[in-house]
């Protein structure tokens, strides 16, 4: 079994453990608040990558229920669970290393903590999808570990069920954004606690230039 495999597997056993959680999760609440309202009155179509059991989503529409968002992940069990959370919104199980096949374009790409399980390639590939399904003036929200790629590996939960993690340097990202025509609007480090230890999540909004 490939790492990916392994760890989509994982993401679908453990989706109700994710939901109780996350769903509820304040943490990230300022970026999230930043990206709804850097978001134009008529940027309303919003693609949300690896969208879990939708508590993102959720957030998203309790700021502004105008939005239309599709979200995508690959474990069904999540997306059954984001359904479930958010009637209004759609929802598909998708490979995110497949964006290249969509042929719709939108406003904003919300794509919370989905990085620290691709590789650099796949993460890469993102970026480059990203840039061809935004419309121009399109917001991205991306957010990672930073780290060193050698460092990443396999890392087990309270389940003992493992993902593969990846790291990413700050520089790789922003240079691959800027590769891709986006331009970093904020930063944010989040504190995330752990259980002996702090862990820095990285948050980019950047906007793609017209």
């Amino acid at each position: 079994m490939d790492k990916y495999q392994e760890t989509f597997e994982t993401w679908n056993k453990i989706a109700n453990l994710y939901e109780d959680k996350f769903m509820n999760l304040s943490l990230y609440d300022e970026t999230y608040d930043f990206f709804c309202n850097i978001l134009k009155q008529e940027q309303i179509n919003i693609f949300e990558i690896g969208c879990g059991p939708g508590n993102i989503t959720k957030y998203l529409l309790s700021k502004n229920p105008n939005l239309k968002i599709t979200g995508i992940d690959i474990a069904p069990k999540m997306i059954e669970l984001a359904k479930a959370n958010n009637p209004s919104a759609n929802f598909e199980v998708m490979d995110t290393r497949e964006l290249s096949t969509l042929n719709q374009k939108f406003d904003a790409i919300m794509c919370g903590f989905c990085l620290p399980y691709l590789s650099e390639e796949d993460c890469s590939k993102l970026i480059n999808d990203s840039e061809k399904i935004l419309l121009n003036d399109g917001i991205l929200y991306l957010s990672f570990v930073q780290g060193k790629p050698s460092e990443s590996g396999f890392i087990s939960g309270s389940t003992g069920d493992r993902t593969y993690f990846y790291y990413h340097s700050l520089e790789d990202i922003s240079n691959q954004l800027l590769r891709h025509h986006f331009e970093v609007i904020k930063l944010f480090n989040v504190n995330y606690p752990k259980a002996e230890s702090i862990e820095i999540h990285t948050i980019i909004i950047a906007k793609k230039k017209g």
